[in-house]
């Protein structure tokens, strides 16, 4: 058996390059991460026009003088595609007698990270949405009884009041618990959502700008980046909105209300959400420029009850967490002080599946 077809056997990108750091060599395994034919790869610079890297090529150099060195680090790739792929990439010394035509060469070992980080990611989202799950299954019967009794007390002070103006006050009590009730219905996934239907994202947006600067004064800023092409989607506005409102107050509360807020969306193709792949999804972006999420924040962030500020309820993450995840999406984010991003990634499926996601 030829190396070649060893090498071709792995489940490990493997690239060579040569002293010029032009590629000499891809297995099977490197072409499929890279997303390119050996034919075009080889000859090609590291970087070229089909992939950039971030890799430190400068310190190459070492590995070819020294030819015990290796060098383990973690590197970007960007594909033609414009997909970023995260490899670990180790890096030693191919000595000359064990290269076909005796020059030196070095090997690189690619170990795609981004894959593994995005399935441990996702179960540890799925963790989080089931604590939410069960708070709000706890929680539903004794919020459920004291609003059936609020909107019963109305009902009846409606019938002794003897001015007909002082009813909008009972009736907006009736309305209010009537909503509640229904917000706590649908949070908790019920057999039957109502049906979906065609959303403009957009218009959810900007209600939920126009809500949180009435809330907040002139000194917040909220900046709009909208993708004019991005197509309605299915699913129910009303839970949606709940969600951008609530990512969006959270980073108006984050910001004291004197900040700006970025609300940005775009379409992405072939995004694989909880192991399914989607030809579109809707990306949808909310970015402020607060102070960050704290590190010991961060990894219970969708817990129900987890909060940042002494006042937060610690439930506004986790109900939007488990809205999206009706819609067969996902949330993630980033923060640093100074920039903390949100995206809301909702894919554009069939009637069938969204309506089988609601009843799941």
């Amino acid at each position: 058996m030829q190396h070649n077809d060893i090498l071709d056997a792995l489940n490990t990108a493997i690239v060579m390059i040569d002293e010029q750091f032009s590629i000499r060599y891809v297995n099977a395994a490197a072409e499929s991460l890279l997303d390119h034919s050996a034919r075009r790869l080889i000859n090609e610079p590291l970087a070229s026009s089909y992939v950039s890297t971030n890799l430190p090529t400068h310190s190459f150099a070492s590995c070819f003088s020294d030819e015990q060195t290796v060098i383990n680090a973690e590197a970007e790739f960007v594909l033609h595609s414009g997909q970023k792929v995260t490899a670990e990439v180790s890096v030693q010394c191919l000595k000359p007698h064990l290269s076909e035509n005796h020059h030196k060469l070095l090997l690189l070992e690619l170990r795609q990270v981004d894959i593994q980080r995005q399935i441990s990611q996702e179960n540890s989202q799925r963790q989080q949405l089931h604590a939410t799950q069960n708070l709000l299954r706890g929680m539903a019967h004794e919020i459920k009884n004291p609003l059936g009794g609020l909107r019963g007390a109305a009902q009846l002070l409606a019938r002794q009041l003897k001015e007909p103006g002082l009813t909008e006050y009972t009736d907006l009590i009736i309305a209010q618990s009537d909503r509640l009730r229904g917000l706590i219905d649908r949070l908790l996934g019920p057999a039957k959502l109502e049906q979906p239907d065609a959303v403009n994202l957009h218009q959810l947006l900007e209600r939920v700008a126009q809500t949180v600067a009435y809330e907040y004064n002139t000194e917040l800023m909220i900046k709009r980046d909208y993708d004019p092409s991005l197509p309605d989607l299915r699913g129910i506005g009303d839970l949606l909105e709940q969600v951008f409102l609530n990512i969006t107050q959270n980073a108006a509360q984050a910001l004291e209300g004197k900040g700006q807020i970025t609300l940005k969306t775009r379409v992405e193709h072939q995004l694989t959400l909880y192991g399914k792949r989607y030809r579109q999804c809707a990306v949808i972006s909310i970015i402020d420029n607060g102070p960050g999420i704290s590190d010991s924040l961060r990894p219970q962030i969708f817990y129900p009850m987890v909060s940042g500020r002494s006042e937060g309820t610690g439930l506004g993450l986790s109900l939007a967490h488990s809205l999206v995840h009706q819609h067969g999406g996902k949330i993630e984010f980033e923060s640093e002080p100074g920039h903390t991003c949100f995206w809301v990634y909702l894919p554009y499926r069939v009637e069938e599946d969204v309506l089988n996601d609601s009843v799941s």
